[in-house]
């Protein structure tokens, strides 16, 4: 197995550009996944790995680890190229203390709505223009824990691929079926697919419990400083509202999927 010890080394530099830069991300249409956990949803999540980086000390806490036993630990294809690093040079790349030493290269997907195989009364979540990584992160792993049928990201201002997306999702990024465009082709595929759309939003509002979301549903979430747009509030067949009873009159967009989804899985029985 190659054994890699300067940090200096092409294939380190390119994994730090991947690591820092959207637009190398974008060029490249690749991505970095660290740790053992992540790596094994994104080959669930059918992600193409291309190479993988293994620190042998913290990964088995050994000198030297065969491939053959990497690939049985991680579930990854023979066709994937495993680079032994020095502790050094995992350090150096590694985003988040505490992982198992592997990082992985893989291949960004096209994220199309023509990609999404959708089943009969489907739920949908709709992200739009949603900035923070923490927060994509977070409503991803929302997404997951309902067993929504996809993710739609509206004129996203955040990088699926950013590293602290996937960090903050603990891997459910790359387990969701995700479609990213603009909020115009998204109403105009719920239209076309018959899937009724609810805005979260505060403007001309019932409050979400008295929705039905028993039929194909999509519910849009927005961002705490400006919400929705008029577009997608426009397209929806309902705007829902969850009754605050403080001081504020918002929540975490995250914490605002959870209730949301989490009453349409309960009106399915979940």
């Amino acid at each position: 197995m190659k054994h890699i010890t300067s940090p200096h080394n092409a294939l380190i530099r390119q994994a730090e550009q991947l690591q820092r830069k959207s637009k190398a991300r974008k060029k490249e249409q690749l991505f970095l996944i660290e740790g053992a956990r992540e790596i094994t949803l994104a080959i669930k999540g059918g992600y193409q790995l291309q190479t993988l980086l293994v620190c042998p000390e913290i990964f088995n806490q050994q000198e030297q680890v065969s491939k053959e036993f990497v690939q049985a630990q991680l579930g990854v294809s023979k066709d994937v190229e495993i680079i032994s690093v020095s502790i050094e040079v995992y350090e150096k790349l590694a985003y988040r203390s505490g992982t198992e030493g592997c990082i992985a290269f893989a291949k960004a997907k096209t994220l199309q709505l023509t990609d999404l195989n959708l089943p009969n009364n489907a739920l949908v979540l709709v992200a739009q223009s949603i900035e923070k990584p923490g927060n994509l992160g977070a409503l991803l792993r929302t997404a997951d824990a309902a067993a929504v049928d996809a993710v739609l990201l509206a004129d996203p201002k955040c990088d699926l691929y950013n590293p602290n997306v996937i960090r903050s999702s603990v891997g459910c990024a790359l387990t969701v079926p995700i479609a990213s465009t603009s909020t115009s082709e998204i109403c105009e595929f719920l239209r076309m697919k018959e899937i009724d759309l609810y805005a979260a939003t505060l403007q001309t509002s019932i409050p979400y419990h008295t929705a039905s979301f028993k039929n194909s549903s999509a519910i849009a979430v927005g961002t705490e400083a400006t919400g929705l747009t008029d577009e997608m509030r426009d397209a929806a067949k309902a705007n829902i509202i969850i009754p605050m009873s403080g001081e504020i009159d918002s929540m975490n967009v995250s914490v605002s999927a959870a209730i949301l989804l989490f009453e349409a899985k309960r009106q399915r029985d979940f």
